[in-house]
């Protein structure tokens, strides 16, 4: 199905509008059918043949990708290849968050280094560098829609994420989780 030209009008004004108020220029050149929201003091870097947004596709016209390099510290690198799809969200703080190459992302992924502030009450309006731990996406991950991948997570090469599905742990390669919290569901060969 083809975007028409109301569509490619629409989508056209909505990231002309999220560019404006990014503070972040993105280091790349992605292919963007749906607005990117970047953010923050770090380096967020996206390779060639990225692409972001997905029609027809649900949340395109009501959503939009959200990058945010937090810290001079932090940093996001999307791999090659990779595709995200509507309402993607990766929020770096103190950290690093790596997309490999050649990856399906599901709609409504959001992918955190942080917990972003402390438990104990007089911590809550804290954030402390040491909170934060990478996250790292293998090349030719697919990860479902609604997908919720947490700090200090590496996810193997070739891995599966089922829709839903909150990692808290290392999924290893070739293997499908999912889940909340996310487990094996089964190994591919």
């Amino acid at each position: 199905m083809r975007l028409g030209f109301l569509g490619r009008g629409v989508q056209a004004l909505r990231r002309l509008f999220f560019k404006s108020i990014s503070t972040i220029q993105v280091q790349g050149a992605p292919r963007l059918m749906q607005p990117l929201h970047s953010v923050g003091l770090g380096t967020i870097r996206i390779a060639k043949g990225v692409t972001v947004g997905y029609y027809p596709s649900p949340f395109f016209f009501s959503s939009h990708a959200y990058l945010e390099a937090r810290h001079a510290s932090a940093s996001i690198s999307i791999g090659e290849g990779t595709s995200l799809n509507n309402g993607f969200v990766a929020i770096a703080e103190h950290a690093r968050i790596v997309v490999g190459s050649h990856c399906l992302i599901g709609t409504n992924v959001e992918i955190y280094d942080s917990d972003f502030h402390g438990l104990a009450v007089a911590d809550r309006q804290t954030s402390l560098p040491e909170w934060a731990k990478p996250v790292v996406v293998g090349d030719h991950v697919f990860i479902g829609s609604n997908v919720k991948i947490m700090k200090g997570v590496t996810i193997g090469d070739g891995a599966v994420i089922a829709n839903g599905a909150v990692v808290v742990k290392d999924v290893a390669p070739a293997t499908v989780v999912g889940g909340n919290p996310a487990r094996l569901i089964k190994e591919l060969t």
